[in-house]
C-alpha cells in the first residue's frame, strides 16, 4: 500500500434493519430513493451515485448505523414533502452554521428501526 494513499470517495453505506420489507417500503416509498436490487437479507438503493445497503443483522440483536445526511436544494420543501408522506421529523429545519459563502441548514428524522437520518441544505445568499 502506498504511503500517498488517501481515501476520499464513499462507494456504499450499510445500515442494519430489523424488518427488511418494512425498511424497503420506507426508503423507497416514503423517502423516494431509487431502488436498485434485493438479494437475500439485503436491499440496495442509489443515493446520487453512492449505494445504500440495508441489511438484516448477522447476529440476533446486533445493530450498527451511521447517520445519513441527504443533501437537498430546498430543505423546507423537502421537509414538507416527506412529512406529507408520513415521515416523522424530530424538529423543523434549522440553521446550523453561517459560513462565509452559505448557510448550513439541517433537520433530523428516524427510519422504522430508529436509525437517525437527516436532510441538509447549503443555502447560498443572493
Amino acid at each position: 500500500m502506498s504511503a500517498a494513499l488517501g481515501l476520499s470517495q464513499i462507494g456504499q453505506i450499510a445500515t442494519t434493519v430489523t424488518d427488511l420489507a418494512r425498511a424497503i417500503a420506507f426508503y423507497r416509498d416514503s423517502l423516494g430513493l431509487p431502488f436498485l436490487f434485493e438479494v437475500p437479507n439485503m436491499a440496495f438503493f442509489d443515493c446520487g451515485g453512492i449505494r445504500l445497503m440495508l441489511t438484516s443483522a448477522e447476529r440476533p440483536g446486533e445493530s450498527f448505523s451511521s447517520i445519513l445526511y441527504y443533501k437537498v436544494g430546498d430543505i423546507h420543501q423537502a421537509h414538507e414533502t416527506l412529512a406529507a408522506r408520513g415521515v416523522a421529523f424530530e424538529g423543523k429545519p434549522h440553521l446550523v452554521a453561517k459560513l462565509p459563502d452559505h448557510e448550513l441548514w439541517m433537520t433530523f428524522f428516524r427510519d422504522p428501526d430508529r436509525n437517525l437520518l437527516a436532510l441538509m441544505s447549503e443555502v447560498r445568499g443572493g
